[in-house]
Formats: structure tokens, sequence, C-alpha cells
């Protein structure tokens, strides 16, 4: 079963208080099952949770401060990257350098994932393909929080005009994720 680091849920459910307050948070929380709300009133940043937890905080997020609207998760995920990079893991970040940056992919993902892998491959002097393969799980949510992250990050690292498409996702039938990434 694929399960996510706590960090990565602690994340999503600070961005909830930020965005919409500790009585968005509530309301988000209230949509999810009593079991669910318990461990998410609970985490451990560095201990492994199902991720069909996440999936299901996921949906609630937009269902209920969303909109429906799921681009709601990109600003999630950049949200996850300058809270994750400005503290704990500001070693990942190399200023000007985003080919550097993103080479350490493989690594990114092993902190936030249990199964599966991500590999990057430089294709131009500022263009690269980032790929997730094997993950056990996924949705289009989530990868809508890597779209953001990776935005937030590469502008972190002084990178500018960052452009990131997803060109193929499991959850909507590829078999495997990839995204494409350019900058100026």
């Amino acid at each position: 079963m694929q399960q996510i680091k706590g960090a990565v849920l602690k994340s999503r459910l600070a961005f909830v208080e930020e965005q919409a307050g500790k009585e968005g948070l509530q309301r988000v929380l209230a949509a999810l099952p009593e079991g669910d709300q318990r461990t998410l009133r609970m985490l451990f940043t560095s201990n492994w949770y199902p991720f069909e937890l996440g999936k299901a905080l996921d949906d609630a997020i937009v269902r209920v401060l969303g909109g429906g609207r799921p681009e709601f998760f990109e600003r999630l995920g950049a949200a996850s990257a300058e809270k994750n990079l400005s503290t704990i893991h500001s070693g990942f970040l190399t200023r000007g350098d985003a080919h550097a940056f993103l080479a350490k992919s493989p690594s990114f993902y092993s902190l936030y994932y249990e199964a599966g892998r991500r590999e990057y491959t430089p294709t131009g002097p500022r263009e690269g393909v980032f790929t997730t393969y094997d993950a056990e799980t996924y949705s289009a949510p989530d990868c809508l929080t890597v779209v953001g992250w990776y935005r937030r990050a590469l502008e972190m690292c002084g990178v500018t005009g960052v452009k990131i498409r997803e060109e193929e996702c499991r959850a909507k039938g590829g078999t495997v994720c990839r995204y494409r990434v350019s900058w100026e």
C-alpha cells in the first residue's frame, strides 16, 4: 500500500488554515470520516500514512474550499515547497541552476512517498522532463501539487519564467506521470 509522509499532510493542513483560517480547517476536517479526522489531528511529520488518507483530504479540500476546482492544488504545492524548502529541506536548493535542482528529483520523491520513483532528464539548456514511475496510488490533485511544488521550488532557486506541463498522468489513464519543465 502506497504511503506518504506526515509532512505532506501537515503542509496541506497548514495551507488550508493559512487560506481559510481555523474555521475553514475545521470545515475541511468535518467533511472527513471521524477516524480520518482523528489521525489528521495527531500527525507526526516523520511517520508514514496511507496515501488514501491524503487523497480523502485532497477531495475534502476541493469540495469545501476549492469550489470543486482542482487547480487549488497548484497553490497548495507551492505553499508546501515554500514551507519545506525554506526550512528543513533548504539544502536541496541550488541557486540559479535548475538542472542541478531537478536532478535531485529522486531524493525529493523518496522524502514524501514510500513506493515508486521519480527521474529527471534534461532535454535542452533550459528544459527537461521529470517522470514518476511505479507509484502504487495516484490522483489528479496530487499531480497538481507536484506542478505547484516544482514551480515554486525552481523560483526559490532563482529561476524565472518557469512553465510546467503534465504530458501524461496515471490518474487520466497514462502509464506514468510525466511533466515537461522549461524556464527562461
